[in-house]
């Protein structure tokens, strides 16, 4: 039997009570483990519900339904010297009359209202793009009103009480007319991606949100990248070690866990109560974001620059180089991929803050994607917001779509700092 001296007496390994004690340490090591597979387990649980819920409530915002429609703009009177006065209205009444055959005068509205309100403006606008189909039969597709796109795509059931649907049984009985004729189809909704905000369901898209934010984490980077490393440079390789920077050390870190809503509410009175800048433009979303990001980059920045071993430093020097040379030529070059990926989760964080945003105004109704980041504009958060505030039912599944977007792109934004990582940071 194994026997150990400790402290001038013997222990028995393999006694009774040592036995016990080893199996009750095994046995809590293994509880230990089974609860951080179980917290894990939840985790996932939860985020596949989210996703999931998004996915059932959202996908059917990627198709549309619409109606293709030949239209003879030779035959039609339109004035073609002035296309904006123009009677695009009855050139469009009059086709979508020919897809039904006849019908009652008494029906029309109940009919004309399956289509969007804004056909006769997308049939000009296609006009005006390419003037040649005035000449010759053309077909131009016209999306469907939302009542008519929720019925097709079964959100409406025929089933329900006409009091208590938005389509009555006549206008429903045109649409399963349309759809034996071959008129209505679902395609993808590329407008999702390429149109702007809009009253109208079926026309509303997020190209304005996608620009207004990349515009805005444009101003965000070229404001915090530069100054959060040369801050981040200064504490960490200049600044002496003194009860002031000790002070600063501090307040970054407490900047770092402050809310967002506190920089909203900063930027409101400083840039836009004190300076005066253009109120709901991405400049000042960018400012505002980048306070926000500063303390989380410099904090990065200096962890990266405390990992460098002193033997580089130590080794630029004694070849002759100066403090900045070894800085910027040596130290800063062997931190920056790990410098890059906190820059880009810092930014992947400020692309889903919305309270900022809120109050610095970015939740303007705006029709058009912004030109530049002194245009009124909005954003991917604040679209969202936008939408889910909507009592259409056409926006509920277009709220979690344009969720479901903006997680893309944070998991995209994730993904590639997981690789900068991974493919440039080397361990010491």
């Amino acid at each position: 039997m194994s026997t150990t001296a400790v402290a001038g007496t013997r222990v028995n390994w393999h006694s009774d009570d040592m036995k016990a004690r080893r199996k009750a340490r095994y046995a809590a090591e293994r509880r230990l483990q089974a609860y951080g597979m179980i917290a894990i387990i939840f985790a996932l649980g939860f985020l596949a519900f989210l996703i999931g819920s998004l996915t059932l409530t959202g996908y059917k915002a990627f198709t549309q339904t619409v109606a293709t429609i030949n239209i003879d703009l030779s035959k039609a009177e339109l004035d073609t010297s002035d296309m904006m006065k123009a009677d695009w209205r009855g050139a469009v009444r009059e086709a979508l009359r020919n897809q039904i055959g006849d019908l009652p005068r008494r029906q029309e509205k109940a009919f004309f209202d399956l289509f969007t309100s804004s056909a006769p403006f997308l049939v000009r606008d296609a006009v005006i793009k390419d003037p040649a189909r005035l000449k010759a039969p053309s077909s131009f597709v016209i999306p469907m009103s939302d009542p008519a796109d929720q019925f097709v795509k079964g959100e409406i059931s025929r089933d329900t009480p006409e009091s208590q649907r938005r389509i009555s049984d006549e206008q429903i009985g045109m649409i399963d007319q349309l759809v034996s004729k071959g008129v209505i189809s679902s395609p993808f909704n590329w407008a999702l991606f390429l149109n702007a905000d809009s009253r109208f369901p079926e026309l509303a898209g997020l190209a304005g949100a996608i620009s207004g934010s990349f515009w805005s984490l444009l101003v965000c980077f070229a404001i915090s990248f530069p100054i959060g490393i040369a801050a981040a440079i200064y504490l960490e390789e200049f600044a002496p070690k003194n009860r002031f920077t000790d002070l600063i050390e501090i307040n970054i870190n407490n900047l770092a866990a402050v809310p967002s809503v506190v920089f909203g509410l900063l930027g409101l009175a400083v840039f836009l109560n004190g300076f005066g800048l253009p109120r709901s433009s991405p400049l000042v979303g960018g400012l505002v974001l980048s306070l926000m990001t500063l303390p989380t980059l410099i904090i990065v920045t200096r962890v990266s620059l405390k990992a460098v071993p002193s033997s580089i430093r130590e080794a630029a020097l004694g070849v002759g180089a100066s403090k900045h040379e070894m800085i910027f030529h040596h130290v800063l070059s062997l931190a920056m991929p790990t410098v890059m990926t906190g820059a880009i989760i810092s930014l992947a964080r400020a692309l889903g803050e919305t309270a900022p945003l809120l109050l610095i105004g970015m939740n303007a109704f705006i029709t058009s994607p912004p030109d530049g980041i002194f245009a009124a504009s909005t954003a991917l958060p604040s679209q969202i917001y936008i939408w889910a505030d909507s009592p259409e039912r056409g926006f509920v599944s277009r709220t979690s779509a344009a969720i479901l977007v903006l997680l893309g792109f944070l998991i995209l934004m994730n993904a590639i700092a997981i690789f900068l990582r991974q493919r440039f940071e080397r361990r010491w």
